[in-house]
């Protein structure tokens, strides 16, 4: 019988954690942690998704700070706010919501943020603390999936590990996090030769591409662990025929309503084979918000502990 990892019952747990620490800080006559969230234009998706942070601070007991921003705003203009959040000794983390409209320049932007407050953990010096083994604040979805692997007792150390996506917000720091709990670990991407037998070698396989049913059933290893973090949306009834194939629930939503939530990996066919696997919706989704929490609340710690002054 196949594990499912609950992500959602995950991300609860930490939530309730990252709250029981802020309240702690509370009893102690601390301030709560505060995350500032930086919104440019008027993306539907992006509304969402910050909607989400900010409930979850109020959940947690982290104060924020929402920053709407014109879709218009100049590339110094963007800048310029960033430079007056990482020097108000108020704001503990800085958050801008990505994707940017066109003509602003998002690594630029990213640079621009105090690595001690980067709590994407995206900035070039937490990537360079992360490669080297320093503390510092690590991209949220990968550090929350492997918080989520110890919690269910999945084996890490001296497991063959095969990651798909060389991203720089999953795939490369998950390798690395991977190593860091002694795996052994192999990235694959849209050039690695025979991808299926590669994957059908993997004790734990994460697939982070964003490519709808790309992982078959036959491509897993018997009792392999497999974390999904593909958030795909899928509308075309030909595709969704071929990669929910054992999945009928999904087919059938589909059908009903022209469109259905699924991951990398045919979750059906892979089930059959896991010895444990994440579900799509409901497994690493809501682990993100969850590490953005824990993430805010650890750069609250370290800048109070800092008596190095501010960028």
């Amino acid at each position: 019988m196949v594990l499912i990892l609950d992500g959602k019952a995950h991300a609860d747990q930490m939530l309730a954690d990252t709250g029981a620490a802020v309240a702690h800080r509370a009893e102690q006559g601390l301030r709560p942690p505060c995350l500032a969230v930086v919104l440019v234009g008027d993306d539907p998706a992006s509304h969402v998704y910050v909607r989400g942070k900010i409930a979850a601070c109020a959940r947690t007991g982290i104060r924020s700070l929402e920053h709407r921003v014109p879709a218009g705003v100049s590339q110094q203009e963007l800048e310029a706010m960033v430079g007056k959040l990482n020097i108000d000794p108020e704001v503990d983390g800085i958050l801008v919501q990505l994707p940017l409209p066109g003509g602003l320049n998002a690594k630029r932007v990213v640079q621009r943020i105090d690595p001690r407050k980067d709590v994407d953990g995206l900035h070039p010096v937490n990537m360079g603390l992360l490669m080297t083994g320093q503390r510092g604040l690590r991209p949220c979805t990968p550090s929350a999936c492997i918080s989520m692997l110890k919690a269910y007792g999945i084996a890490l150390k001296g497991v063959r590990a095969v990651v798909l996506g060389r991203s720089e917000i999953v795939g490369k720091p998950i390798s690395l996090m991977l190593l860091e709990e002694h795996a052994t670990v192999t990235i694959a991407h849209s050039r690695t030769v025979d991808l299926p037998g590669l994957c059908r070698e993997a004790d734990l396989l994460v697939a982070a591409v964003g490519r709808p049913g790309l992982v078959e059933g036959s491509w897993i290893k018997p009792g392999a662990t497999v974390v999904d973090v593909g958030i795909n949306r899928v509308e075309d009834l030909e595709l969704g025929a071929r990669i929910f194939r054992m999945d009928p629930r999904k087919l059938e939503t589909l059908r009903a309503k022209g469109g259905v939530l699924c991951g990398d990996v045919r979750y059906g066919e892979a089930a059959a084979v896991a010895g444990a696997i994440t579900p799509v919706p409901g497994g690493v989704g809501p682990l993100t918000i969850a590490g953005l929490m824990a993430n805010t609340l650890q750069a609250c710690q370290a800048l109070e502990e800092s008596s190095v002054e501010i960028i």
